[in-house]
């Protein structure tokens, strides 16, 4: 048994040496770098077009240690860009089948999950335990909340987000030579915004989601390794239309005590993580059921909430969410109000803002949006 275990350790030592060869041969990483690399540990939030070759890149780069956090399954529209799924992963754990691949080709990294959203309640247990946290979200709040836990518990945080055509980059709250910290999120946008769209409803090119996703990676190889000069103090920018990009100088003015304040009356709710009201929902089943029967069909009044959506059936109007407001919608309480989507989360809140409006008006949103529907 002896024998056998320090073949096994032996082995594994070759097999690393192998493995990172490339990498251990630069002579700013070297196996003393590549050593730094092994003991870290990086908690990875979002499994989806960042996050899953964040995620994947870290451990081939031979990450010790790496948790990731994703409440969402693989849905089909996901696939042009989260290029570690397959058709045959379309309604599982995103968690869950990005940790089953990481296994297979990263031996020397230690993978887990939690297959839930990280809320205000979890949020410094999930940071607690890891050197960097990566954020790989398309989320505002969750954005902002981990920004937030991260300066509260003096943990860097390298950021990343998309839109459209471009994308963004920088490495927030890291500890300085004079003992300060550098900036962080709330120094380069103080609130946040309520009128930006995610990737689902203002669409995405797959090469601007793997180019940041590679660059965030980058980040946390030099905040490791000590090798070269990480993005604090600046917001990269760039364009893939264009291929520009420049650097935003940040200046760290949000102190700990106004974000200790933030934290305590923020909730951060995110309503793509929340419980929703099943008494608010229609399947697609039951949709399909209603528009072929002429009578019922007559009583449906269908709004779409996201322009461009490829239909498979007729609405009555288009409504972006940015737009929706429910005091400047003329109703009518003999009908029943279908809300759909992409994915069920937009027309999801439409529908609470409808009902909020209109208690007793029957209001449904369509679960899983058409991209349920057309499955």
């Amino acid at each position: 048994m002896t024998f056998l275990f320090s073949y096994l350790v032996n082995a594994m030592k070759v097999t690393k040496n192998e493995l990172f060869k490339r990498q251990i041969t630069l002579a700013e990483i070297g196996k003393v770098g590549q050593e730094k690399l092994q003991n870290a540990a990086v908690l990875v939030v979002g499994c989806g077009g960042l996050g899953s070759p964040i995620a994947v890149y870290l451990a081939s780069s031979g990450i010790g240690k790496i948790h990731l956090v994703d409440f969402d399954t693989v849905d089909i529209s996901n696939l042009h860009r989260q290029v570690f799924y397959g058709l045959d992963d379309v309604g599982q754990p995103k968690a869950a089948v990005l940790s089953a691949f990481i296994k297979k080709r990263a031996p020397f990294t230690e993978v887990s999950f939690t297959n839930k959203p990280i809320t205000k309640e979890n949020v410094f247990e999930l940071i607690s335990e890891f050197d960097i946290i990566v954020d790989g979200t398309d989320s505002l709040p969750t954005k902002y909340l981990l920004n937030d836990a991260c300066v509260l518990k003096n943990k860097p945080l390298v950021y990343g987000s998309l839109y459209k055509f471009d994308g963004y980059v920088a490495t927030f709250n890291v500890l300085q030579n004079d003992g300060r910290y550098s900036a962080n999120l709330r120094d380069a946008f103080p609130e946040m915004a309520t009128d930006i769209p995610n990737c689902e409803e203002a669409g995405t090119l797959n090469s601007i989601v793997g180019f940041i996703a590679t660059h965030q990676v980058n980040e946390v190889l030099k905040l490791i390794t000590g090798v070269g000069k990480p993005l604090v103090n600046e917001l990269l920018i760039y364009n893939s239309l264009q291929n520009t990009q420049l650097k935003m100088k940040l200046k760290p003015t949000v102190i700990k005590d106004k974000i200790a304040k933030l934290f305590k009356a923020q909730t951060y709710f995110d309503l793509a993580c929340a419980t929703q009201n099943k008494d608010w929902q229609i399947t697609s089943e039951e949709l399909k059921k209603r528009l072929s029967n002429t009578s019922e069909s007559d009583k449906l009044e269908i709004i779409a909430v996201l322009n461009n959506l490829k239909l498979p059936f007729n609405v009555q109007q288009t409504i972006h969410i940015n737009k929706f407001d429910a005091s400047k919608i003329e109703v009518d309480f003999t009908k029943t109000y279908i809300m759909v989507c992409q994915r069920g989360l937009n027309s999801y809140r439409a529908t609470k803002n409808l009902k909020e409006k209109y208690p007793e008006l029957n209001v449904l949103s369509l679960i899983g949006g058409v991209s349920g529907y057309n499955k």
